[in-house]
């Protein structure tokens, strides 16, 4: 079992999974938030809450594939709220890391 990858990964999945259901029901509230502020449609309420879920499982998918191999500390209620702030934060971090690497 310990020659598993995916084991090894393990609290990055439980991590980045846990975060994402957060976001999903996050970006729900937002989308009928921002959607009642800029129109009151249910059109708008959707396709805002559309792109807002796009955004953070692409999110998901980046922060997964940077961050996964060096994630080997056990989940914890704040590095869950970790997580969830890098899947709405995740353009300036990989910003900042891709600046990093060009000095």
């Amino acid at each position: 079992m310990n020659d598993d990858p995916l084991w090894k990964m393990r609290h990055a999945l439980a991590g980045v999974a846990l975060a994402l259901l957060l976001s999903v029901l996050a970006a729900a509230v937002a989308g009928r938030l921002l959607g009642d502020l800029l129109g009151d449609s249910y059109g708008l309420r959707v396709s805002i809450y559309g792109a807002l879920l796009l955004y953070v499982v692409v999110g998901a998918g980046v922060l997964f594939a940077k961050v996964a191999r060096h994630e080997t500390r056990p989940l914890t209620g704040a590095r869950l709220l970790r997580w969830f702030a890098s899947l709405w934060l995740w353009p300036l971090l990989l910003a900042a890391s891709a600046g990093g690497r060009r000095s």
